[in-house]
């Protein structure tokens, strides 16, 4: 079978639908609390912030880390040497073994808590124009791309995917590195910008060296892909291939069924 192939686009294509199904990552409810603290951390910004809003109201801690959050730093004071997980496996233990009464208390903060935050965060969408939940909406969806990417990427490099060699131009800049290299008192954008310059001025035959053995790398790549990108068709691993008319050309109709199509 012949397979003609070409990059899938990021957003929109087969990786985003598949990588959905490939190996999906739940983290357990105790590890998820190890980042449970008293102490304020620095955050990044929200998708409102990043778009020049008010950070929208936060959730309430359901009642199970706030559990995790009052007892933790009990624990770490009774043993400071103990490691993150194994406090966060402790403390679940204890959750599960927790009286009753503090479950419900912790339940009632919960339902209190919510009821505010449901007030607030209704509230809050009210404020929001068409345009900027639409930008929000945008924001979140390259989000989700990049992650797929990374995902992608990831998978690709597990899976031993060939990697494909470096441009002449990349060839003349790692052999400047050890011929002309960085000076002490240069930035690596100055050196960078002065090699990039030299590279310029290079005639056509001292470029030729590069380009040969690009070329040369290149074609050795091309083949090796083409092998490995057919070996993942077999084992099923579609979502790592560069995505064209992966499956056979449709059979030329039958002469009977053209005969009646022309009547």
């Amino acid at each position: 079978m012949l397979y003609t192939t070409t990059m899938l686009s990021s957003r929109g294509g087969l990786i985003g639908s598949l990588m959905n199904k490939v190996r999906p990552f739940t983290p357990t409810r105790p590890l998820a609390a190890a980042n449970i603290s008293n102490s304020p951390a620095a955050q990044s910004k929200t998708l409102e912030e990043q778009v020049g809003l008010p950070p929208r109201p936060k959730k309430p801690l359901t009642p199970y880390f706030r559990f995790m959050r009052e007892q933790r730093p009990k624990l770490l004071a009774s043993n400071p040497k103990i490691t993150t997980i194994e406090a966060v496996r402790q403390l679940s233990k204890n959750w599960s073994d927790a009286d009753a009464q503090l479950k419900e208390r912790l339940q009632a903060e919960f339902k209190k808590d919510q009821q505010i935050y449901l007030e607030q965060r209704t509230k809050y969408d009210a404020t929001l124009t068409d345009e900027q939940r639409a930008e929000i909406k945008q924001l979140k969806q390259d989000l989700i791309d990049a992650k797929e990417r990374r995902q992608l990427r990831k998978r690709v490099k597990e899976l031993g995917r060939p990697k494909k060699p470096a441009s002449a131009f990349l060839r003349f800049i790692a052999s400047e590195r050890t011929n002309t290299p960085q000076g002490a008192k240069q930035t690596y954008r100055e050196w960078h910008q002065k090699t990039t310059a030299k590279w310029t001025r290079l005639s056509d035959s001292e470029k030729d060296v590069y380009l040969q053995e690009s070329r040369k790398e290149m074609e050795i790549y091309r083949k090796a892909i083409s092998v490995w990108e057919e070996k993942m068709i077999r084992l099923g691993h579609i979502d790592v291939v560069r995505h064209g008319n992966l499956i056979d050309p449709p059979e030329p109709k039958t002469r009977k069924t053209q005969s009646v199509k022309d009547k």
